[in-house]
């Protein structure tokens, strides 16, 4: 079993976003699915034309993390807002590599910095409209034995 996040994007910015994590993480889009692609006998009601370019399902693979997003579907306003994508790193220069290439054009709600519990520890959502967690494992001292 495994469980992948579904992102869903509003104003035709799926494949974009999707480009930008794909450079984040190393990985590579490996379905891209769009709505002008449906035949016209797969029981869906017609689509405007402005959607027809838009992705009606994406599948992003990476070393990390598998991620399949879509543009939604026409009517629809929904947005994230209820979930937050945690990435969890020893490496202090990846995790501060990945955090600064995904908060970039976004909202940093909270910097990274230490944490109480042995952690540098950051969160924003991107400028894509998604809420991320970045936190950062720091060697065991004295303190946190």
């Amino acid at each position: 079993m495994q469980v992948d996040p579904y992102l869903f994007f509003l104003d035709g910015i799926c494949e974009e976003a999707l480009t930008h994590y794909a450079g984040v993480f190393g990985g590579e889009i490996v379905a891209m699915h769009r709505y002008g692609d449906m035949p016209a006998d797969a029981g869906h009601p017609p689509m405007p034309d402005e959607f027809k370019t838009r992705v009606m399902h994406a599948r992003l693979e990476t070393p990390v993390i598998t991620i399949m997003g879509s543009d939604g579907r026409p009517g629809s306003d929904a947005k994230g807002g209820n979930i937050s994508l945690s990435i969890s790193t020893l490496d202090p220069v990846e995790g501060e590599r990945v955090f600064n290439a995904l908060s970039e054009g976004g909202k940093v709600e909270m910097p990274l910095a230490d944490q109480f519990w042995g952690a540098r520890f950051g969160q924003f959502t991107d400028r894509f409209g998604i809420d991320w967690m970045v936190n950062i494992e720091l060697a065991p001292t004295a303190a946190h034995t």
